[in-house]
């Protein structure tokens, strides 16, 4: 059995979280006082027919009541594995999701505006958040997205050794917060100047054939290549267990998408298990079911 605790700021998306896991097959827990948390990871350990993954939901109000480096300290002394998803996401669009749905900030007070619940929610956690394994910023995620995302970094995880996420967006859309590595590939050769390729993407032939003939594209692979040779070996020795490389161009359509799937390629020949995404795409093709749908 793995042991999953699942935490973050409220209005980050720990339901979500919670949701996307129970659809994966986790047995899930939400709000358990973490003081619990050995005796229940106890408890499920030794039931007959126990669940491969729980996931066990916790938030500031029970973690204020403990010393959650002790509290995990002892949680190890069980033998059990387990690791810690934190959700995370800025200021400005935790108090603006807030104001959308008008619940109540689980810290607030009649005398502890919204801003300062969410400061103080911070310094609760961040014993939690320091001993993370997998830290996602939903502020620029969607719900489908995180979703996606949950089930990426999850569900690949035991006995894979490294995981490893390229990941292809646009700059024009923002930085993914979560990424490790972040490569700019805007000073390539840009395909959507070609009118034919322009509405298509680094996945289709047409766009590989034009970007594999440009010397530079070819150089910017062989470079990040053995950059990403050179690097990744260190993290494995300092026991990390995935690792999110992000590429971006200026749309997130063409140049980003092609590098993203070179890599990949390469790296899944190596003994990690490679995850591909291609952020801009996914939100195409969500819109245009959505329109579909209509």
């Amino acid at each position: 059995m793995m042991l999953l605790i699942v935490s973050g700021l409220s209005g980050a998306g720990k339901t979500i979280a919670l949701h996307s896991l129970e659809d994966m097959g986790a047995y899930c827990v939400d709000n358990l006082p973490v003081g619990l948390l050995p005796a229940f990871a106890e408890q499920t350990n030794h039931l007959g027919d126990c669940p491969g993954c729980v996931a066990v939901g916790v938030d500031a109000r029970t973690t204020a009541l403990h010393d959650m480096p002790a509290l995990l300290q002892s949680l190890s002394e069980t033998h059990i594995p387990y690791q810690v998803l934190f959700l995370e996401a800025d200021d400005a669009v935790l108090i603006k999701r807030f104001s959308e749905t008008r619940r109540k900030h689980p810290l607030t007070k009649p005398d502890v505006p919204l801003a300062e619940a969410i400061k103080c929610e911070r310094q609760l956690l961040e014993p939690l958040a320091h001993r993370a394994d997998i830290r996602i910023n939903t502020s620029l995620t969607h719900v489908h997205q995180l979703r996606d995302m949950i089930r990426l970094r999850v569900g690949l995880r035991p006995n894979q050794g490294l995981s490893l996420l390229f990941q292809s967006f646009g700059f024009k859309y923002g930085i993914p917060f979560d990424a490790d590595f972040v490569f700019d590939v805007r000073c390539l050769p840009n395909p959507h100047w070609k009118t034919e390729l322009r509405n298509l993407t680094g996945r289709d032939a047409a766009v590989v054939n034009f970007l594999q003939r440009e010397p530079k594209v070819q150089q910017m692979r062989e470079h990040l290549i053995g950059f990403l040779e050179t690097w990744i070996p260190q993290f494995v020795a300092e026991s990390r267990s995935y690792l999110t490389v992000a590429i971006g161009c200026t749309g997130g359509q063409h140049r980003s998408v092609y590098l993203t799937e070179q890599l990949a390629q390469y790296f899944s020949q190596l003994s990690y298990g490679v995850l591909v995404r291609h952020r801009e795409l996914s939100v195409v093709s969500e819109r245009l079911a959505l329109n579909t749908s209509n």
